[in-house]
């Protein structure tokens, strides 16, 4: 699973999809693999105003990265190294093993071999 993916994801528990804290899935025992990707800078600049900045700066705190600064860089901002180091983060990175984590309600969603299975008991649907 691509830490990309991450920022589009909400929580699937039925009383969590009405709150807002459900947006918040965070990695809790995080099992990396880092990927060679040809560096593809017109592909960050295109996705860049569609990121949730604030939770992309909580999942690369989760995972270990280097801090990433506190506002999400705009035009003149941004700088090959700033879209070198978001692509090492966004496409690069890969989380094989693990789970995913709502803020709201607690559930975990287990990621296997790179899958997270967002399949819910019937309980939760």
């Amino acid at each position: 699973m691509k830490v990309l993916t991450v920022n589009f994801l909400t929580c699937a528990v039925r009383g969590c999809r009405v709150s807002q804290s459900s947006s918040s899935l965070h990695f809790r025992d995080a099992e990396l693999e880092k990927l060679e990707l040809d560096f593809n800078p017109t592909f960050v600049r295109n996705i860049l105003p569609r990121l949730d900045w604030d939770r992309l700066r909580a999942t690369a705190q989760e995972l270990g990265f280097p801090t990433i600064s506190d506002t999400k860089p705009e035009g003149d901002g941004i700088n090959e190294t700033n879209l070198q180091d978001l692509h090492r983060l966004l496409l690069e990175t890969e989380v094989v093993e693990g789970k995913l984590c709502c803020a709201n309600c607690g559930h975990e969603y287990e990621i296997k071999d790179g899958i997270a299975n967002f399949l819910l008991p019937s309980h939760l649907v």
